[in-house]
């Protein structure tokens, strides 16, 4: 079934390719050779380091390469339409936001007024008071709900994941088991729970390393027809000074259905939860861990792809069907009347991409426009990446230092990781990220690249750091025209392990990339630049062992 979908989607890409700026010969050249390069480099480190790829597995080849930058249309980036839906909106629905605070009094705000549909996706669900007052918003907006009509209309769906939300004897569970008990009709808990996760492999791993494994980690939060994108969890840190990323789209209902669509597609192959805090799986439903592996990915490869690819055709639908009503010979006259009055929607200066990577079902739809990202962005052109932890995978570094572009990174400190402090082997990660970090920066310095390859660490007195993501400024422009905003890392994991979600945002308005630019600006104006004493500072040092060991667990965390 994963063979299926990646020639269906080859066959998408095959067939747009003729009019793309590289033909596909050049394409698969240039691929060939960076990954060539990139062999080259990894072949000089140092013997020790070669056991490593033969005790974790390797960087899978994609077999469909995505296709070259278009610069015909209206953007440069409708090459990404050819994967999934396109949705165009106007840049006045679009809010950046830049704080937990504002994040969170926007939860609660949306909670309150919601009618219809509250879709919440999320890693775990904290147990303080500042998650158990998002439960009491909850609970208050159905029983209004109940109240005004008898019937409630207003439905509550909740994506958490199964190992993370399960940890301890009071968790997301313990949390979510009132609402449903109170509002069975109303109220969804879906824990998924990753197929790779079974056997004796479950038995023998502990509470909290058992999520290294796999887990749900898309973050989407949507109201009737507003939709949230964040990396950011629902938990109180995430509310207060943990720095992540948010971004509001207002008044979009064919986006916050897709994303609506795609959380319940998930939620049918997820347990669910049930109001004596049991789980079970739906009816005829393969189970992920007791049930056949195979017959179990497939199914949900099915589910997603069927939301992935009926939104696209819907969308592409509507844009047919707009662009034929353009080239009708209706009057101005009427089509003044039709704006004068509310009938015709202002025309897109903004378009949304969802990038989804379910790399356990066979879905590397995101790893494939990254990469393209990547790979295509021109000289001069400027990326600014950021990641709250840097473990990128071996074909995302062989990019940025294979291609042409300016590079930003913007990475954690170790006292703003978020395992800074931690007990116990986590309390070791902060260094593995720094042993991650001067290895990378090691390989700039060995290439010449200082210039073109920055690293820039995130310092905050009194704050974690979780941002991730990328903005990306075309040559000669002072704005960013695209970023990419959602949950994953651009680590091994984000690639494949966990569910990931991202959108990248198109804009040709001003005003929105401004908004944009200045969230980047924000958050590189808490950091400093890493230069090679960056490395000599006491707070660097990194235990013999640690470096032993990072190689083989990196792909993990």
């Amino acid at each position: 079934m994963a063979a299926a979908g990646g020639a269906e989607l080859w066959r998408r890409l095959s067939a747009w390719l003729p009019r793309g700026r590289l033909g596909l010969t050049a394409l698969l050249g240039r691929l060939s050779d960076r990954l060539s390069r990139g062999r080259d480099r990894r072949a000089r480190r140092s013997s020790w380091l070669l056991l490593a790829p033969l005790l974790t597995p390797p960087v899978p080849v994609i077999t469909a390469p995505p296709c070259s930058l278009c610069p015909e249309g209206a953007h440069r980036f409708q090459w990404i339409r050819n994967l999934v839906p396109e949705f165009g909106i106007s840049s006045s629905h679009v809010k950046v936001l830049s704080s937990p605070t504002e994040f969170y009094e926007l939860l609660k705000v949306q909670i309150k007024t919601a009618k219809q549909r509250v879709v919440m996706a999320s890693l775990y669900l904290g147990t303080g008071l500042l998650e158990q007052e998002l439960v009491d918003c909850l609970e208050e907006t159905l029983e209004k709900s109940l109240q005004a009509k008898g019937s409630s209309n207003l439905r509550v769906s909740i994506l958490l994941d199964y190992t993370r939300g399960s940890r301890g004897r009071k968790n997301s569970r313990t949390m979510l088991i009132p609402l449903l008990q109170r509002f069975p009709e109303q109220v969804r808990v879906s824990l998924f729970h990753t197929p790779n996760l079974r056997g004796l492999l479950r038995l023998l791993i502990p509470e909290r390393f058992n999520e290294t494994i796999g887990l749900q980690h898309i973050k989407v939060y949507l109201f009737d027809d507003n939709v949230i994108l964040s990396g950011a969890n629902l938990s109180d840190l995430y509310f207060t000074n943990r720095q992540d990323r948010y971004v509001l789209l207002q008044d979009s209902p064919e986006i916050a259905d897709f994303f609506t669509e795609l959380v319940d597609a998930i939620g049918d192959v997820s347990l669910q939860l049930q109001r004596d805090d049991t789980v079970q799986m739906m009816e005829g439903m393969v189970h992920p861990y007791q049930g056949d592996k195979m017959a179990y990915c497939e199914t949900a490869n099915r589910r997603v792809m069927e939301v992935i690819n009926s939104a696209r055709m819907r969308q592409e639908l509507l844009h047919a069907k707009t662009f034929h009503s353009s080239q009708q010979g209706s009057s101005l006259l009427s089509q003044q009347g039709a704006q004068a009055s509310g009938g015709l929607k202002p025309e897109p200066d903004t378009w949304i991409y969802p990038l989804i990577q379910m790399k356990p079902f066979g879905i590397q739809i995101d790893e494939m426009v990254t990469e393209t990202l990547l790979t295509e962005a021109e000289r001069d052109a400027r990326i600014y990446l950021t990641t709250g932890y840097f473990n990128l995978t071996q074909a995302y570094m062989d990019l940025i230092l294979g291609t042409r572009a300016e590079y930003r990174i913007l990475l954690a400190s170790p006292e703003v990781n978020g395992f800074f402090g931690a007990k116990g082997v986590a309390g070791a990660i902060p260094a593995a990220y720094v042993y991650i970090e001067h290895q990378f920066y090691s390989e700039v310095c060995y290439l010449h690249q200082q210039q073109r390859v920055q690293l820039q660490e995130y310092s905050r007195a009194g704050w974690t750091f979780h941002a991730k993501g990328l903005w990306l400024y075309l040559a000669g422009s002072d704005l960013p025209c695209l970023t990419l905003i959602g949950s994953p890392n651009f680590g091994y994991r984000s690639v494949h392990r966990d569910l990931e979600a991202q959108v990248a945002i198109v804009t040709e308005n001003k005003a929105l990339q401004q908004q944009l630019h200045q969230e980047q600006e924000q958050l590189y104006l808490c950091s400093g630049v890493v230069s090679s004493s960056t490395f000599e500072q006491p707070n660097r040092y990194v235990k013999l062992w640690v470096k032993l060991v990072t190689p083989l667990i990196k792909n993990f965390f």
